[in-house]
């Protein structure tokens, strides 16, 4: 039995998240039939984490087992020749058999994107949160460095999260301008509650725009209450950048 590791690349917009759900097309469910059809065995792929219906992936880790002896570099082309154009394989390699996307992950990287701008843009509207009021940057930097710790996240977690412990560690939050005028916002953590970021953003965006102040977010963490965060931003501008092992 051989494990193989891959690294993807997908754009979410028409998919329901990651993982497989009855009755609706998921990233997992389109992988799974396609390597299954060049194995011809059933296939469980194994994402390093679920994302959410819409978010996008530059380099979701994933791995699956297999008696097929087809080489990797042919079995990567032909998977990539069976996947819908919004899903690649970047890349593909054999592994140890004690190798788990999931379980071996130790810290995690989004990114969200924000087309901060007084007309919205055409190239970005999958891609992107297009906001026309001007935000304040460094109102947003100042209260992202207050959630750099290990903290109680319920105040940022969806209210069907379904998982007890919320707590987690973030280890930086990085935010930037491009020249072409787009923030772009940099979460690391060891793990994400559902809707976790597009939370973090929504809530930084009201600092940006100055309906809440740098000093209310130690209240609104000590709450524990997501109804006392902000807006969730939309999936479209949520990307899984990096899975660090």
């Amino acid at each position: 039995m051989r494990n193989i590791k891959m690294i993807l690349e997908y754009e979410g917009t028409r998919y329901h998240g990651w993982q497989y759900q009855v009755g609706r097309i998921t990233i997992q469910q389109v992988l799974e039939e396609c390597i299954g059809t060049i194995t011809q065995e059933k296939i469980r792929v194994i994402g390093s984490g679920r994302t959410d219906a819409g978010v996008h992936a530059l380099n979701q880790v994933a791995n699956f087992t297999t008696n097929t002896t087809i080489e990797t570099r042919n079995l990567l082309r032909g998977i990539n020749s069976l996947l819908p154009v919004d899903i690649a394989v970047k890349e593909l390699m054999e592994t140890n058999g004690a190798f788990h996307a999931r379980h071996d992950a130790k810290n995690k990287v989004y990114l969200y994107q924000i087309v901060n701008s007084p007309v919205r843009s055409a190239l970005y509207s999958r891609y992107a949160w297009f906001i026309r009021e001007p935000l304040d940057l460094e109102r947003i930097r100042e209260t992202s460095a207050l959630l750099i710790g290990t903290y109680d996240f319920s105040s940022f977690c969806a209210a069907n999260c379904g998982i007890k412990n919320h707590v987690r560690t973030v280890m930086n939050i990085d935010v930037e301008m491009s020249q072409r005028g787009m923030i772009k916002v940099y979460v690391e953590a060891d793990g994400f509650l559902k809707y976790m970021v597009r939370n973090i953003v929504g809530t930084l965006s009201d600092v940006g725009r100055g309906k809440l102040s740098p000093a209310a977010l130690k209240g609104i963490m000590e709450a524990k209450d997501r109804r006392c965060a902000g807006v969730t931003a939309p999936a479209c501008g949520l990307f899984l950048k990096e899975v660090r092992y």
